[in-house]
């Protein structure tokens, strides 16, 4: 049972009207940050409209309207849907009514941060003077357009956040696509709008002309955008032309046209038998491009994936797109590298391969989830000399230049077209600035099939992390630490983790080695020195650590270059590597959690700790190679292995 289900059948039983916890019917819900003139009077259905309806089924009229604060970008978008009767039904589930089993609770689904959510709502709505405050229709009294819109406002967060919306991103959110725009210059031509038309896309067309274009007000919705369903060439007494037919839902009480003439006299030169042919189209406006360019400065298109485009029956006959999807985020210290500007920095960024057997039209989308404090997001692909199977380093992007960069926005949703020759790509999906965390979707879509591959670094040990002392080593700087060890030693002349704080705080020379010294660091060592479970090392342990503390304070200094003594959180994989261990994101992640302070950086001691701590969880699962004989014997690759044993 859903919770639209369980929700409204409790309501039912008890005999009472739902009201939504989560968005409360008070004027923060309305206004988060302004504050308007007026209260907000909160309302439902039924104390609005004599006879509320939901929806009216197979209705043909769009009366849709903004009200006195709604937002005209919304009421496009809704147009738009309206038209694709398919996905309308996908998003407003027409099974629910007004008149028979009211609950007052209401759901919609919308495409939210990479997923398709059902969103529930009650049905008290914002009123001013009685009347609707926001989206509402002008003749009927149908409920849904106000009820999604408070449902979309609900995930905003308020009414006042959709002021900052865009008709892509609703269009996005309403169809579960990516979206795309096209200013009218980049059209050489009809045949190039035709291609658009081929793939599974709904294609719009922003009308928005210029002053001296103002006859056409009353046959065209001003800032409206309209639906193109067909793209026609046809000859003249002179040279042939392009013809657009394009479609809005008419209003209510509007009569449909045939056509719109603006240029009269190129259409006089299109013969009567052709005119004739394209006027039997039922539905739809027929205009000369000619005229479609100057009327309309941009093309908003929406590409649905083969799945999603099945429920709209005028994309079944058009070539679908295929994707490939993978969400991801961009997480301080471990894969918020920023952009290209941060070169240091830039490997560490999520790497996405693509691998194409032959050329293509891709289009590649970046879906941040962050909605209240967007992030400056985009992208940049290179071309690969070979395909990879673990992440690109630093010199590899030093090296190489980037084939594609999209533009950087705060926007919910950056798009690229892109022309790619067959071969391998790698797409870096990063914000502007690095360390600035997001969960994020990255989308490709292409007409022919692709392949999909998430790099991440296989777990590996190089070498081994722990130096030992050289031979000779008692005669050569360690007989001062002898001294001090037997001082502390019991009688088996091994020291616990508290005399091994002591010995080291009077030992290592400086501030800066010492940050090793803390309690914490001091149980890693011995956790991963100790070979008989005792809890205590001996002299050559400890011989073999001060070896081992001067090779890591080498790795160590050579990493960090920003400031004297601590080292950025983003270096740690790569001094990781030079100390010997290779390891994959999700284990990064978990060391950033464990040893990064909360200025974005690690001391020599966290550094330490680090590196004990892998070496201990990676001899452990060398020593029993993950498995254990017998009934309660858990097995576990080496990738599993590290995540569980740093979770610890």
């Amino acid at each position: 049972m859903t919770d639209y289900e369980r929700i409204k059948n409790s309501c039912l039983q008890r005999a009472v009207l739902w009201e939504d916890p989560d968005f409360p019917a008070n004027q923060t819900s309305v206004f988060y940050y302004q504050t308007p003139p007026f209260n907000f009077v909160w309302k439902r259905a039924k104390e609005i409209y004599t006879s509320p309806t939901f929806v009216l089924d197979k209705c043909e009229t769009f009366d849709v309207i903004p009200g006195k604060l709604g937002d005209k970008w919304l009421v496009s978008c809704l147009g738009v849907l309206y038209l694709c009767k398919g996905l309308f039904y996908r998003v407003v589930p027409a099974d629910q009514r007004m008149d028979t089993s009211y609950a007052g609770v209401f759901r919609f689904r919308l495409w939210w941060c990479g997923q398709w959510l059902e969103v529930l709502v009650d049905d008290r709505l914002p009123t001013v003077n009685g009347k609707l405050a926001f989206l509402q229709t002008s003749q009927t009294d149908q409920l849904w357009p106000a009820l999604l819109e408070k449902a979309y406002a609900k995930l905003h967060g308020s009414y006042e956040a959709l002021k900052y919306g865009s008709l892509l991103d609703g269009l996005a959110d309403l169809t579960g696509g990516i979206t795309e725009s096209i200013v009218m210059p980049e059209l050489s031509d009809g045949s190039a709008l035709r291609t658009l038309l081929d793939t599974s896309s709904v294609v719009t067309a922003h009308y928005f002309p210029p002053p001296a274009e103002d006859k056409t007000a009353t046959s065209l919705e001003l800032e409206m955008n309209y639906r193109i369903y067909d793209v026609q060439k046809v000859d003249t007494t002179n040279e042939p032309v392009y013809l657009i037919r394009l479609r809005r839902p008419l209003g209510h009480g509007e009569t449909p046209i045939s056509h719109i003439v603006l240029d009269t006299a190129l259409w006089k030169t299109i013969p009567q038998y052709e005119r004739d042919r394209l006027m039997i189209a039922s539905k739809g406006v027929w205009m000369l491009f000619s005229d479609f360019q100057r009327l309309f400065p941009r093309i908003e298109m929406v590409h649905l994936d083969t799945e999603t485009s099945r429920a709209e029956l005028s994309l079944s006959e058009k070539q679908k797109w295929q994707m490939k999807m993978h969400q991801g985020g961009w997480k301080r210290g471990v894969s918020a590298g920023g952009c290209r500007n941060y070169v240091n920095f830039f490997h560490t960024n999520p790497q996405v391969q693509i691998m194409l057997n032959e050329p293509d039209t891709v289009i590649i989308s970046l879906n941040q989830h962050s909605i209240m404090e967007p992030k400056v997001i985009g992208f940049s692909v290179y071309k690969m000399p070979k395909f990879l199977t673990e992440t690109a380093n630093q010199m590899f992007f030093k090296r190489i230049k980037s084939t594609i960069n999209s533009q950087y926005t705060n926007s919910r949703q950056v798009s690229q077209r892109c022309q790619l020759e067959s071969g391998a790509y790698l797409i870096m999906p990063t914000t502007f600035e690095p360390r600035e965390e997001a969960q994020f979707t990255l989308r490709i879509y292409s007409n022919k099939p692709l392949k999909m591959k998430v790099l991440d670094d296989p777990p590996q040990m190089t070498k081994a992390a722990l130096v030992k002392a050289p031979p000779g080593s008692d005669s050569n700087g360690f007989f001062q630490y002898e001294t001090l060890f037997l001082q502390l030693a019991d009688e088996h002349r091994t020291i616990d983790i508290f005399e091994l704080q002591e010995l080291l705080d009077a030992c290592l020379p400086n501030d800066y080695i010492k940050s090793c010294v803390s309690i914490d660091t001091c149980r890693q060592i011995v956790l991963s020195m100790d070979k008989k479970g005792t809890g205590r090392i001996c002299l050559s342990d400890f011989k073999d650590l001060i070896c081992s503390l001067k090779h890591l304070q080498l790795v160590f200094k050579t990493h960090a270059r920003e400031k004297m003594g601590v080292l950025r959180v983003e270096r740690l994989r790569d001094a990781l590597k030079d100390v010997g261990f290779i390891v994959p994101e999700r284990v990064i992640s978990l060391l950033v959690f464990r040893y990064m302070r909360k200025d974005g950086m690690l001391r020599f001691g966290d550094f330490v700790s680090a590196v004990m701590h892998l070496h201990r969880v990676f001899e452990l699962f060398y020593t029993n190679d993950g498995r254990r004989p017998g009934s309660d014997a858990v097995q576990l690759n080496l990738s599993e292995w590290l995540k569980n044993a740093l979770m610890c």
